[in-house]
């Protein structure tokens, strides 16, 4: 990791102005991003986890504070921060490939090389068969797995990731979060990802930040270490480790989770 961060958010606020009076969603949030990390997000529902990456996206303004990425500040969406969101937004219509090529044809820079390397992603990751398929004849992983690679396909700074296993059915969740967290670390991406699962924060992320209750405050940034198994990095292998559950209870414990 460089001694930089790649990501600066300074005093971050935001309030939403509603017929029936002021929501504070997130309330001065500071935090220092580095090249190649992976944060995880986690927080109680409805606390402002979706408001922040927006925020951070360029999407919404913030009432107040800043984003600056690699020293330039982050006032509307840009090429350099890729957001993969909870559905997949494959169109229906187009190719797994065109699909993939989506983002680079928006911005003008489809060629000759950039398909082969989306071609080459694509077999690299699983896909080479289902090129010329169309979304409505994959399974939801590799849907998700396809959206990954269009985001990645544009060679974002920074990777924005809002939930983006939700929609899959928990076996088919293990194994695509495995298969992406080995992505993201082989190409060596800088990562947000918001998740509701504790578990999948943990075994995927090299530092997380618990958020509080709306307005969404920082209440910890807990550095995870894991003792990974034969020494190979992967999301699963990390859930094995001994150290995990002690992880798992401090979170679970740092978001108060009870019943209404």
């Amino acid at each position: 990791m460089s001694k930089e961060p790649i990501l600066k958010i300074r005093d971050l606020s935001m309030t939403y102005h509603r017929l029936n009076g002021e929501v504070k969603a997130i309330e001065r949030i500071d935090l220092d991003v580095y090249e190649g990390e992976i944060i995880g997000i986690v927080g109680p529902s409805g606390c402002g986890k979706s408001t922040l990456l927006s925020i951070i996206a360029g999407l919404i303004k913030p009432s107040s504070g800043q984003v600056l990425l690699n020293g330039k500040k982050v006032e509307k969406p840009t090429k350099d921060i890729g957001y993969m969101f909870q559905s997949d937004q494959l169109f229906q219509w187009r190719t797994i490939l065109d699909n993939v090529l989506l983002g680079l044809e928006i911005q003008g820079r489809v060629t000759k090389e950039s398909k082969k390397n989306a071609e080459n992603m694509l077999e690299t990751y699983g896909l080479g068969d289902f090129i010329n398929s169309y979304p409505g004849q994959l399974s939801g992983g590799m849907r998700q797995r396809a959206a990954l690679i269009r985001t990645l396909i544009v060679e974002p700074k920074l990777l924005l990731l809002d939930e983006p296993f939700s929609a899959l059915d928990y076996q088919t969740r293990l194994a695509i979060s495995d298969e992406v967290g080995l992505i993201l670390k082989k190409e060596k991406k800088t990562v947000l990802m918001v998740t509701h699962d504790i578990a999948e924060a943990i075994s995927m992320s090299d530092r997380i930040v618990v958020l509080s209750n709306r307005p969404a405050t920082i209440k910890d940034i807990i550095e995870i270490k894991l003792t990974v198994p034969q020494g190979i990095w992967s999301p699963i292998k990390c859930r094995e480790a001994p150290e995990f559950r002690h992880y798992f209870n401090k979170i679970w414990k740092e978001l108060d989770v009870h019943v209404k």
